[in-house]
């Protein structure tokens, strides 16, 4: 059974900086992608940023520049630092792999 587990959220001011990890159970870490999601209050979820099992990463239109997607393997942890965060970025954020979620870590940007 594979479980997710975000952390790192935390209220910060604009212009701060967050790392988020995701730390996943069982085997399936390796062979998969990992993604990251966020859902404002009154939005859908939305995806945020992509890392392939080769280290590929894509973002968001909204993420580039600013956030970076990473795993590490051996861990079987990715994380996602975000710099100059901004009030829009105050979500909830959810790691993803397959068809796998977990229940997400709250980032509130507000000064």
């Amino acid at each position: 059974q594979v479980q997710l587990v975000e952390s790192g959220g935390a209220l910060v001011q604009p212009g701060g900086s967050l790392r988020l990890s995701c730390a996943a159970s069982g085997s399936i870490f390796s062979i998969y992608a990992m993604h990251w999601y966020r859902q404002a209050p009154g939005n859908q979820r939305e995806w945020v940023a992509t890392i392939t099992k080769g280290g590929t990463t894509v973002y968001a239109d909204s993420a580039k520049g600013r956030f970076t997607i990473s795993r590490d393997n051996a861990k079987n942890t990715v994380y996602l630092l975000m710099n100059s965060l901004k009030p829009e970025d105050t979500a909830v954020y959810y790691c993803n792999i397959a068809v796998h979620w977990g229940k997400g870590t709250l980032v509130t940007v507000s000064s």
